[in-house]
């Protein structure tokens, strides 16, 4: 489609420059008595109306000439214009979706780290740049090229000295804007960043609109976002001072070549070295062919903005996506989970895990308890495989964690997050979502185990009750109830629940509990907790203390031994005594 395109371009901008060869004709051949001196084109456009001759008895025919060039020239910017969107639009496509399938595929740890509005202007703002550039500057590129070519083979055959004449001041203007290019390049690629700084903060005000609200803190959002809006602004203000320079220091050295060129051709004309249409096709050649290259300015400062356009996107495009340990193969999870001798630290050097071991037999409840920062999640995230361990063992029923497909692991283990996300769709679609095929029946078990049909049933529309934007029109417990029967649905073989009782009532807390201690007598479970009431009733109850397995066993021992569990114990019984007697008050 681009080469189409440019042949297109080509074919307008050859009859472009017939246009003034009409002209010449009629001048010079017709009503002079000039030679005819011309090119293909135009000499088949003469011969086919009936040759000069005709034209003289039927003057009309020039003018018919002129629009069947124009005819042409317009059939050619049609398909030119048709051919470049097709190609610019077909390729911002690809690229959008080659951004959005590498950032599915990219680590964990990547979008951890990765702003979420920067990488929003990067798939939108940074590609809609490459496509104009790609779809309207290479055609600027190809004119100026076509022009200047073809306007110099038929000049030099004309008149050679006022060739060199009009020729002489492009060299000028294209170094005078490769140099504004090369100046301003930074300047583009700040106020890219800075455009990328904006949609972040836009995004975190909207994502965040409720702490806003709830914390009195509009005032502050305005005024951060108008800061990043007012530097973006400045920035874009100095481009536009840029350009406005580079604009008319520009047209000075355009019209001072045109000036030139016509006092010389009409010197030349007044001594016999140009006819009279040769001096009109010269000033009209001189302006087709100065103002593309002139453009190339315009050209040149869009491709440093597509540049850095395009830099942004391939930031993206160049991170190595996530790899499988090679020979790595389903497994159907199902035996005895092994921690043995686990070393793990994140980048930034601290070590997590240190030399920690334990053994969870198939089907067990396991509840997990640490002080913040202890690492609870972090054991979650290893057995997922979000992150690798750095030394030791992890296996489940005997096959090596790193062996096992991530895919496979991650649509095999069901895990439910403390702040779950659920889509901006039903509440059916989005419990639909854990798996291809799932039936009415599957639906209403799992959300009956979660405690959350009752509440869903009183909607007004029921399981079809839209969801706000990550589930805002729900409250914390019911969007955690939720998040629950979507992962139950999955029929995982290994369950996790990070923290994810957190947000409802103990009542409740105790109810799935109950149901999921029914239902799941073969399933491997995690409960991640800091509330005692929710891990008491597990097989086992892990401690966490300083990266180690400091305690581990049931409730019942945990609570007459010396540790952290049995402090928190004590201080939490002392809440909830107190809390009785204002109740009993």
């Amino acid at each position: 489609m681009f080469l189409l395109g440019l042949g297109f371009q080509a074919l307008s901008s050859l009859s472009f420059m017939s246009a003034p060869l009409i002209i010449r004709i009629t001048v010079d051949n017709v009503l002079g008595d000039y030679a005819v001196q011309s090119n293909a084109l135009v000499m088949w456009l003469v011969n086919l109306t009936g040759g000069v001759e005709g034209w003289r008895e039927n003057i009309f025919l020039s003018g018919i000439a002129y629009m069947v060039i124009f005819m042409i020239m317009s059939f050619a910017i049609f398909g030119r214009t048709r051919s470049m969107a097709l190609a610019g639009e077909n390729t911002a496509q690809r690229l959008k979706d080659r951004l959005y399938n590498h950032i599915q595929k990219l680590p964990y740890n990547y979008h951890v780290h990765a702003k979420t509005g920067d990488l929003i202007q990067r798939c939108t703002s940074d590609v809609e740049t490459t496509r104009r550039f790609l779809q309207q500057q290479t055609i600027e590129i190809a004119r100026a090229v076509f022009f200047s070519g073809f306007t110099f083979v038929i000049m030099v055959g004309i008149n050679i000295p006022l060739t060199l004449i009009a020729m002489a001041f492009l060299p000028i203007i294209f170094i005078f804007s490769y140099v504004f290019f090369k100046n301003v390049r930074r300047v583009f690629k700040l106020a890219d960043e800075k455009e990328g700084e904006l949609t972040t903060v836009l995004q975190e005000s909207l994502t965040g609109v409720r702490v806003v609200r709830a914390f009195g803190r509009a005032r502050f959002e305005v005024d951060k976002f108008t800061e990043k809006n007012d530097e973006f602004r400045d920035l874009q203000f100095k481009q536009m001072k840029y350009l406005s320079w580079y604009w008319s220091s520009s047209d000075i050295l355009c019209f001072v070549q045109i000036v030139v060129v016509f006092i010389v051709g009409i010197v030349f004309t007044y001594n016999g070295h140009l006819t009279t249409g040769e001096l009109i096709l010269f000033n009209s050649y001189t302006g087709m062919m100065v103002w593309p290259v002139r453009q190339l300015g315009r050209t040149l400062s869009d491709l440093g903005r597509m540049q850095v356009a395009l830099g942004r996107v391939y930031e993206v495009l160049d991170e190595p996506e996530e790899k499988d340990t090679p020979g790595a193969a389903p497994h159907d999870l199902q035996g005895d989970i092994v921690f043995k001798n686990v070393d793990f630290g994140y980048e930034s050097g601290r070590k997590i895990f240190d030399d920690i071991s334990f053994t969870v037999k198939k089907g067990e409840t396991i509840a997990v308890l640490g002080a913040t920062g202890s690492g609870k999640s972090s054991l979650m995230h290893l057995l997922l495989r979000l992150y690798d361990y750095k030394g030791g063992s992890i296996t489940i029923g005997g096959k090596e964690l790193r062996d096992i497909s991530k895919r496979h692991l991650r649509e095999n283990v069901g895990i439910v997050l403390q702040e779950p996300f659920l889509y901006s769709k039903t509440i059916q679609e989005n419990l639909e979502m854990a798996k291809d095929v799932v039936s009415k029946d599957e639906i209403v078990a799992a959300t009956t185990t979660a405690s959350a049909h009752e509440f869903i049933e009183e909607f007004e529309e029921g399981y079809n009750t839209m969801v706000g934007e990550r589930g805002v029109t729900l409250s914390g417990g019911q969007k955690q109830r939720v998040a629950i029967a979507r992962t139950l649905i999955k029929d995982s073989k290994i369950l996790i629940f990070d923290d994810s009782l957190s947000a409802v009532d103990t009542e409740t807390d105790a109810q799935i509990r109950a149901a999921l201690a029914e239902r799941a007598s073969d399933i491997t479970t995690f409960i991640i907790s800091q509330r005692i009431t929710t891990l008491m009733d597990a097989d086992r109850i892990f401690v966490i203390e300083g990266g180690k397995l400091s305690d581990a066993g049931s409730h019942e021992e945990l609570v007459v031994r010396d540790g952290l569990y049995k402090r928190i114990w004590e201080i939490q019984s002392m809440l909830e005594q107190d809390f009785d007697k204002e109740d009993e008050v």
